[in-house]
């Protein structure tokens, strides 16, 4: 079927029936079904063409238009929007450019509208930029002009309706069985841990699978800029998520405002979605508070650069000496796990590292794991995490969960405590 003649039919629908929300979707459905039979301009079509009309209209009406048979494909796993004529879509880790296009810039404005309305957000000239999510949790990044140059832009970031496991990694070989039993002994025994990586790397689905491994009894409260994460495994959980201001410029909750309020919510543990800014001061205290067993991630090339960058960070938040930040961090975090997107398009974990203490004003990290790779075959890379000598210097939280014994036990423990080594 040809555009125009879709576009007049969407029309004639439109004007025979209230098609609004006060219209329910079964009679909005049976509608489009009896329209389409009645019409024999259409007689031509096949049973299943029919049927794939019925769904192409409704969700031009209700759902997201064009981007609804992507949003339901598993196998996509991201959405780009530049404009309402250019579609791109990755698919099994390529990128490519799909024949498809909004019949207007109004069209995708009203699918923007839509989308950031199903949750409480605003997006205009004047809040030209806004992070959302659809009703399936997938992460919604919208830009309207004058910032985005071309017309309205839209990513969607997808997520797989259950969340993958840590043994589901292991297979994918994202990550080493050794490597992935000493994270679930540290997530039980409470140590606060970091992940690192650049985007589109795998962290929120990392945290996903991470967060497995915390014991069911705890009580977990997440915060996030916009809610995506999946603790399913969890029942005592509570989820928080920060709110734009309204077009008065009132009523703005940060992620830092939300970071306070989960200390008096009786958290066992805190996981922060990702941290970009002043928060990450907020996060180091909480965990330097008696919150063991933290979560959280952030973007960066390395684990090392991570560092710098949480420094950089929480120095914006205050006007704090470097060495006294560099101390809160080295308190606080213990363990750094950094992820990459290799060049074969898979997701891996390339780096586990200890905060092992300061030294000359300068934190320490203890390397357990790194990739390294063996060679390339039919442009799959193969290797793996292999361990790199080195013993988990801090024991102490492991003692107190009653850990006797962890992959890296092979290794002479040094220092039990953090203080040890500074």
């Amino acid at each position: 079927m040809n555009e125009a003649l879709f576009r007049r039919l969407r029309s004639d629908i439109r004007s025979g029936l209230d098609v609004t929300s006060a219209v329910g979707n079964a009679e909005l459905t049976a509608y489009i079904r009896r329209t389409i039979l009645e019409r024999g301009d259409l007689r031509y079509l096949t049973a299943q063409e029919k049927h794939e009309l019925v769904k192409k209209l409704f969700d031009s009406f209700r759902g997201l238009d064009v981007l609804q048979p992507l949003v339901d494909n598993p196998k996509i796993t991201e959405i780009m929007i530049n404009c309402h004529e250019e579609i791109f879509v990755e698919e099994e880790g390529e990128i490519r450019r799909l024949p498809l296009a909004f019949e207007s810039r109004t069209r995708l404005e009203d699918i923007i509208q839509t989308v950031v309305s199903g949750v409480n957000r605003v997006v205009n000239d004047a809040s030209p930029i806004v992070d959302a999510r659809l009703k399936d949790g997938s992460r919604v990044n919208i830009v309207l002009p004058p910032v985005a140059l071309k017309g309205p832009a839209m990513t969607i970031r997808k997520f797989p309706e259950t969340p993958m496991t840590m043994d589901e990694l292991v297979r994918r070989e994202a990550i080493s069985g050794e490597a992935a039993e000493l994270l679930q002994i540290l997530v039980a025994a409470k140590y606060n841990i970091f992940i690192s990586g650049g985007t589109g790397s795998g962290k929120t689905t990392f945290l996903n699978a991470l967060s497995q491994y915390i014991p069911p009894q705890e009580r977990v409260i997440t915060v996030e800029d916009s809610a995506e994460l999946q603790i399913v495994t969890v029942p005592n959980l509570v989820s928080l998520e920060t709110r734009n201001a309204n077009t008065e410029g009132r009523g703005e909750i940060t992620i830092r405002d939300l970071i306070r309020s989960s200390l008096r919510m009786r958290p066992n543990r805190i996981v922060v979605g990702e941290v970009r800014g002043a928060e990450c001061l907020d996060m180091l205290q909480a965990m330097n508070t008696g919150h063991d067993g933290s979560l959280s991630t952030g973007h960066s090339n390395s684990a090392r650069d991570m560092l710098s960058r949480l420094e950089t960070m929480a120095l914006s938040a205050a006007d704090l000496p470097v060495p006294v930040v560099r101390q809160q961090i080295a308190s606080a975090i213990d363990i750094f796990v950094h992820l990459s997107r290799m060049r074969d398009r898979s997701r891996r974990v390339v780096e586990i590292c200890e905060v092992s203490g300061m030294e000359d004003g300068e934190v320490l990290l203890n390397p357990l794991y790194e990739f390294r790779e063996t060679w390339e075959q039919g442009g799959r890379i193969r290797g793996g995490l292999t361990p790199c000598g080195n013993p988990l210097i801090h024991t102490a939280k492991l003692q107190l969960a009653g850990i006797q014994s962890y992959p890296l036990a092979r290794f002479h423990a040094g220092s039990s405590e953090k203080g040890d080594a500074k």
